[in-house]
């Protein structure tokens, strides 16, 4: 073997030495070869690149949602498909919750500065919305909820039919709704749709808007500042539930619940800027793609 060493005038010079097991002898110096960088581990590579593509969808799910309600038809397919090979569907639909109440939060914020509240219908709303999204999402991490998505699925074509046919549709608030009935409706609407929400999610946002303009006679912007506090309410039971569950993925669920509320205060203020026209266009777009969604989810699925 080939050693290198400095003799007494300091000059290089090489030795060979052998020992029976063919190492070095003692007292012989040797030179290790130097050590390549570590290479970043395959894993982490991975996992950020997921970061990366899950605050793209919820900052994109964020502005829509903020806006026309609907964004989870965005965050959530994409989540699925991002983390459900590794990730029971349980812990990806928790984890979801977070961005989503985060963007709705600041949204909610931005109507609020804008936008009339009327305050005893909606803590109404809210009250019964958090309770019913609690029992819904219990009811979630006990059973499959594929017998839904067909009747919601006709649903949400009559809503796309009627929201097309009728073009006054949301355009202006209809007054002659009596106020014993708007309770009414608002609480059977929390309840349903807050049952809804913790138990599927996708889309609730457009039903409450969709409930705030039928039942409630409120125009597109009220329905949206309504729905944006109901819609709160029903996050909020959810994620309450996945807490004692410790069903949340907390790695995915921060970095997208900063990108969600970016894109929620973005809707939101473009929302109040255009008015109501805008968001009736953007809200029969959502319906529809809600509509396509669940086509995909019951016929080739």
């Amino acid at each position: 073997m080939d050693l290198r060493a400095r003799d007494r005038q300091g000059r290089l010079v090489r030795l060979r030495a052998r020992t029976g097991s063919g190492q070095p002898r003692a007292g012989s110096l040797s030179r290790r070869p130097a050590r390549s960088p570590p290479k970043p581990a395959p894993a982490l590579t991975e996992t950020y690149f997921q970061i990366l593509l899950l605050c793209t969808a919820a900052f994109a799910a964020g502005f829509v949602d903020a806006i026309v309600g609907g964004g989870g038809l965005i965050q959530t397919p994409v989540s699925l498909v991002v983390l459900g090979p590794t990730h029971a569907v349980a812990s990806i639909l928790a984890t979801v919750k977070i961005p989503s109440f985060s963007g709705t939060s600041l949204a909610a914020r931005q109507y609020l500065q804008r936008v009339r509240i009327r305050w005893p219908l909606a803590a109404l709303s809210c009250a019964t919305a958090f309770f019913a999204s609690f029992g819904g999402s219990l009811l979630l991490t006990q059973v499959s909820n594929s017998f839904i998505k067909p009747v919601m699925l006709l649903v949400l074509a009559a809503v796309a039919l009627y929201t097309f046919v009728k073009k006054d549709f949301g355009q202006r608030p209809a007054r002659d709704v009596p106020y014993p009935a708007q309770i009414r409706a608002a609480v059977f609407s929390s309840l349903l749709l807050g049952f809804y929400d913790g138990f599927i999610g996708p889309g609730t946002g457009s039903f409450l808007i969709l409930a705030y303009i039928l039942f409630i006679g409120f125009d597109f912007l009220q329905a949206s500042a309504h729905a944006k506090l109901t819609n709160l309410a029903t996050n909020l039971g959810s994620i309450t539930l996945f807490l004692f569950k410790g069903k949340i993925l907390w790695l995915f669920a921060l970095p997208m619940a900063a990108a969600n509320a970016l894109g929620g205060y973005l809707g939101a203020r473009l929302a109040i800027a255009r008015g109501n026209r805008f968001i009736r266009v953007l809200f029969l777009v959502v319906v529809v793609g809600t509509l396509l969604r669940f086509c995909y989810d019951v016929f080739f699925r």
